[in-house]
């Protein structure tokens, strides 16, 4: 009976045994793994650089001859001849002040230069008989220099009653109207020429320093549905230390559909400092994830990225690579962490 369970145990030893030695040669077989082929890769190296971008800068397009009328003496609007949208010529009177008290001066004015000149008249005649001195003569003489003076005056202050347009030109503001009372200063109308129009922006500080004058930018004006070229005219020499901007102004041609104070948008090429730059087509996405392929060697590593801002051919890598690094540019295949590649 004992030599039977010798006999039993012995098989299923002899058993387990062969399983063990079966699953280690399976392991064995398995653990071996299997040639994966070379890809062949081209390279860059990472550098910094200094890339441009185009900026686009906010402006108003607005008439470059622009008006705003006041008056130079205190009185009520007796006349008004405009409207919001009228076009007047060069000369033509647009608004007549009441100026009652001037032209009453004007008058007593005239009257003493009339007086002044009767009585240096007399005198000469006198002193031509000996009966008058050189000094009254003198004067006198005085005496009509200054009334002549004050009644030149007089008629100047008069003149400014009546409010004539400056230049030809399209009247875009009226805040005023007949009755209102008229002080010197307070605007009145706005006038605008039609014929020559421009557009005023505030550039960067940093940017501003590669503009000059003559420089042609391209301008969009969105409600005009146009997009044309504006030369920089002006250059302010010192920037806005709030805005940290400079004021630029660019001449434009004027087209019909063009209008003072529609909305404009400027494009300049700017530095946007030193930046790490990669090709294209060296990331690729994976859902959310950005990533490239490191080469270390004789294979490639993975190595997730974080994207910029993108230039033409190039774009920029915020984190993920440092200057030097080589990145892999796929030729063929489809690279993997780890695969082997020959590089080009």
């Amino acid at each position: 009976m004992k030599l039977k369970r010798s006999y039993h145990f012995s098989a299923i030893l002899l058993i387990l045994v062969l399983i063990a030695a079966c699953d280690s040669d399976h392991s064995h077989r398995s653990a071996t793994p299997a040639k994966v082929e070379s890809i062949p890769v081209e390279t860059v190296t990472v550098k910094k650089s200094a890339p441009l971008r185009q900026v686009e800068v906010m402006g108003n397009v607005q008439a470059t001859d622009r008006a705003v009328i006041a008056s130079r003496l205190s009185g009520n609007i007796l006349e008004m001849h405009v409207q919001l949208g009228s076009r007047v010529a060069q000369g033509e009177q647009l608004v007549r002040i009441s100026a009652g008290e001037i032209a009453a001066k004007v008058l007593q004015a005239k009257a003493q230069l009339e007086q002044a000149e009767r009585n240096l008249t007399r005198e000469q005649n006198l002193l031509k008989k000996n009966a008058a001195t050189k000094e009254t003569v003198k004067s006198l003489e005085e005496a009509r220099t200054i009334a002549a003076a004050t009644y030149k005056e007089a008629k100047t202050m008069l003149s400014y009653a009546s409010i004539e347009a400056p230049f030809t030109g399209v009247i875009t503001s009226k805040p005023s109207n007949v009755g209102d009372l008229a002080t010197p200063g307070r605007p009145l109308l706005t006038l605008e020429g039609e014929d020559r129009l421009e557009i005023a922006t505030s550039v960067p500080e940093s940017l501003v320093l590669g503009l000059q004058i003559g420089d042609t930018l391209p301008v969009h004006i969105p409600a005009a549905g146009l997009r044309i070229d504006g030369v920089v005219i002006e250059i302010a020499p010192a920037a806005d230390p709030h805005s940290r901007t400079a004021p630029v102004t660019l001449s434009i041609e004027s087209e019909p559909r063009i209008r003072s104070g529609q909305f404009a948008r400027v494009s300049l090429a700017g530095a946007v400092g030193e930046a790490i730059l990669v090709p294209h087509n060296v990331v690729s996405r994976v859902g959310q994830l950005e990533q490239v392929f490191i080469v270390d060697k004789d294979r490639v590593k993975l190595q997730l990225v974080k994207t910029g801002l993108s230039f033409d051919q190039q774009i920029e890598i915020l984190s993920g690579l440092s200057e030097g690094d080589l990145v892999a540019i796929p030729t063929s295949g489809r690279l993997a962490d780890g695969q082997p590649v020959t590089v080009r």
